[in-house]
């Protein structure tokens, strides 16, 4: 883990550089996938679960015994965890429903708006080098939440042909019966053109590798929304001699054994808390399991030191972290001036692992810089904004003339007709 020492501004692109999307050869191998499922729909998730899964499945969709088989399969243990996880992310995303707003904004003329769910989504679940099954509570309960009238979930099977059990029994325990296996980008096609077995949808979330992000950019040119654009995961910890080393090192190496393309950052205001925390990084890495996977994330990791304030409140909005924790003396004041980040996790006590889990907030973060104009998965992720009208006829003589004259001055004369001949049939109607 490189340490830079109090960087200029003009350095700070190039050195807090993330691992680069080598996008060119991902999309060469993504696009074929992409257009041979469309073309062969089922048939060629068949295939692609052979060649990328290793296995030749029976069916693409979960059975109900395969379900009832998961859920004998976990301990009760994780099945309690799992459901303190579930209130809390409810608990917190229910809070953030919006009433409808209704406004006469003069007379007779009434706006308003409401939430509409969008019918049909798909969430894809990471099950590779670490089940995901946290993302099926971070994604399938604002879905459900929201009403969503189709909610389709793929995960990549085992050699088996097997989903994880954990996937299975969370998405069984949020209600969510249509679970296909199937993973990549492969799976990311089958949900953008839909086939024989998987729905076509209108959204699609969830995290994955680059080659599933690569897929859901190109779904967004056939009509499909995604999420946000989502990359390696990552986490920067703005800390100082408040804080504690070895937390800070943990929280570090938390985001880093994600993979090997994550990126981790320490902002701290001294070399010698740095390197408290570099000599506690390297102490509790060779207890990791993925310990190889988080020693490659460190090498494209830094830690950056800078003894002013505002500058480095200036270099993390610059950098704008998906996970962002500060521990730092008058954390309140480091807060406020924070204007770019996914999540803020706040004090000595507040793990990233936190929001990952079971505090309540929502997992599913922008990464790669995209804080700076996207926001995480939330309830309003899954919902619509539709606004409407009504005028009655004595709003519409009120602002009938507004319209007229500002139609009349765009040139749009039929726009401008669309009122006169309705303000005209109420000036004869009364005669």
């Amino acid at each position: 883990m490189k340490i830079l020492d109090n960087p200029s501004k003009g350095t700070w692109k190039k050195q807090l550089a993330r691992p680069v999307f080598k996008t060119k050869q991902i999309n060469k191998i993504v696009k074929p996938i992409l257009r041979k499922v469309k073309r062969n729909g089922d048939k060629a998730l068949y295939k692609f679960a052979q060649e990328y899964d290793h296995v030749e499945l029976d069916s693409l969709f979960v059975s109900d015994l395969e379900k009832a088989n998961a859920a004998a399969a976990i301990s009760s243990e994780l099945k309690e965890a799992i459901h303190t996880a579930k209130a809390n992310i409810e608990r917190f995303h229910r809070a953030q429903f919006t009433p409808e707003i209704v406004e006469e904004v003069i007379p007779g003329v009434i706006c308003r708006r409401k939430s509409v769910a969008i019918q049909h989504v798909g969430l894809y679940i990471p099950g590779g080098t670490a089940p995901l099954f946290s993302t099926v509570l971070m994604l399938g309960i604002p879905a459900v939440l929201a009403g969503c009238k189709e909610i389709v979930l793929c995960s990549p099977p085992n050699k088996e042909g097997e989903i994880h059990p954990a996937i299975l029994y969370t998405a069984s325990l949020i209600g969510i019966t249509k679970i296909i296996k199937s993973g990549g980008a492969q799976a990311i096609a089958a949900l953008t053109f839909g086939t024989e077995s998987v729905p076509k949808v209108d959204k699609i979330f969830g995290p994955g590798n680059q080659f599933v992000t690569a897929a859901k950019q190109i779904a967004t040119k056939y009509g499909v929304a995604i999420d946000m654009p989502a990359g390696p995961s990552e986490v920067l910890v703005y800390a100082d001699s408040t804080a504690t080393p070895a937390f800070v090192a943990a929280d570090l190496l938390s985001q880093a054994e994600h993979g090997v393309d994550s990126q981790v950052i320490l902002v701290t205001d001294t070399k010698k808390f740095a390197k408290k925390v570099l000599k506690e990084i390297e102490s509790q890495l060779s207890e990791l399991a993925r310990k190889d996977i988080a020693e490659k994330a460190l090498e494209n990791s830094r830690a950056v030191i800078m003894e002013n304030r505002d500058e480095a409140l200036e270099l993390i909005n610059y950098y704008s972290p998906e996970h962002l924790i500060i521990s730092v003396e008058h954390e309140d004041k480091a807060v406020e001036a924070i204007v770019n980040a996914g999540s803020v996790f706040i004090g000595n006590f507040t793990p990233e692992s936190a929001g990952d889990y079971a505090s309540g907030t929502n997992h599913t973060l922008p990464t790669y810089g995209y804080a700076r104009n996207y926001s995480g998965v939330s309830l309003d992720s899954f919902v619509k904004k539709i606004t409407y009208q009504k005028i009655s006829p004595e709003g519409l003589k009120q602002l009938g003339p507004t319209i007229e004259i500002m139609a009349e001055n765009e040139l749009l004369d039929a726009h401008k007709n669309a009122v006169s001949i309705r303000l005209e049939y109420l000036k004869t109607s009364k005669k």
